[in-house]
Order: C-alpha cells, then structure tokens, then sequence
C-alpha cells in the first residue's frame, strides 16, 4: 500500500478564512493524503471573527499534524521532508509578499519557499481587491518563482446556488491545482460544449 500524499496547507490572516476550513475539510476526507497545517497569528483571529470561536480547534482536528507558526525547525520547513506540494487559503498579501521577497521569519513562510526551491506545487489563493501596483509586482514575482497565484474566484458557470457551494468550489479548484491523485475527491471538470464546429 502506497503512503498518503503529504500536503502542506497554510492559512493566513486574509477575510476568506472559511475557504482554508473547506480545504482541510476535502483533504481529511480522502484518505490519499496526510495534511500538515500551519496557521498565522492573523488567521487565527479571522477563524474566530468569520466563522466562530472553534473554528481553529476544528481546524486543527482536521489534520494529521499541526505545526506552531514560529517553529522555524519544524519538518515542514526542510526540503528533505518530500510533500505534493503546499496550498496557502487564503494568503494576505502580507504573506503573498513575504514569500515573493525572501522574508522567511515564520514557518509559513519558510515552508512555502522550500515548496518554491523544491520545485513542488505551491498554491496561493491571494485575497484582495482591488490591488496596487506593489501587489501586483509581489503577485507577479512568486509566479516567475514557479508559484501559481489563484484568486478565490467563483466558477459560475457552475452556477452555484449558495455561498457554501461557492466555496467548496474554490477550495476543490485549490486541492485540484497540487495536481493530487485523489479519486475519491469531487473536482469537477468543465465538460465543454457539444462538439459542433
């Protein structure tokens, strides 16, 4: 029997803090993968303001390990330790900016950028709007790194009929981007027109 996946999901403190939650929730579901989650001081208060007071204990249930923000020795934090790849939901533009720029002062941070000098899947699901220019540079700079910038945008063509589906969508576009092989996750694919020329 082959291992889990290992997977690597940080939240930052960025309003959408219920997309992060839905993340781990589709993660823990399937029993491919083994969920390392790391979660800012910021995030922390946004789980308790938009979703409630137990939301991180929720949060951290869902995981197969949990790792302090400023534990910069954790094993998430070493190249050596092997990961499909590493999903921030959501990232502020605060940590969007760290990792661009090299300020590897906490572990969510550092893990993102050994997801980067690994060559492995680093996802960041950037929340702001609008954006400055100095955002925009930040946003442009961790893509030419190999990081792939994917604002939570809602897929209507799916026409979602609550903010719930909404969201699950979002955060299955996530799990879908690290590329997993996951059969027993729902990621829907767009099955395109009738085929007429």
């Amino acid at each position: 029997m082959s291992r889990p996946a290992r997977v690597i999901v940080g939240i930052s403190g960025a309003s959408g803090a219920a997309i992060g939650l839905r993340v781990l929730e589709r993660l823990a579901q399937s029993a491919a993968t083994e969920i390392h989650l790391v979660v800012s001081p910021a995030a922390q208060r946004t789980l308790a303001s938009e979703i409630g007071p137990d939301a991180i204990d929720r949060a951290r249930r869902l995981a197969t390990h949990c790792h302090d923000h400023g534990d910069i020795g954790a094993t998430i934090a070493s190249g050596s330790f092997r990961t499909a790849g590493m999903i921030v939901a959501p990232c502020s533009m605060r940590t969007l900016s760290a990792i661009a720029y090299g300020q590897l002062d906490d572990l969510l941070v550092r893990a993102a950028d050994v997801q980067l000098k690994e060559r492995r899947r680093l996802v960041l699901l950037a929340r702001e709007s609008p954006l400055h220019l100095g955002h925009l540079r930040a946003m442009a700079q961790v893509t030419e790194f190999g990081a792939i910038v994917a604002p939570p945008v809602p897929a209507f063509y799916l026409k979602p009929q609550s903010i719930a589906e909404i969201i699950d969508q979002i955060a299955l576009r996530a799990i879908g981007l690290v590329d997993l092989e996951c059969d027993d996750l729902p990621i829907r694919e767009w099955p395109g027109g009738d085929g007429a020329a």
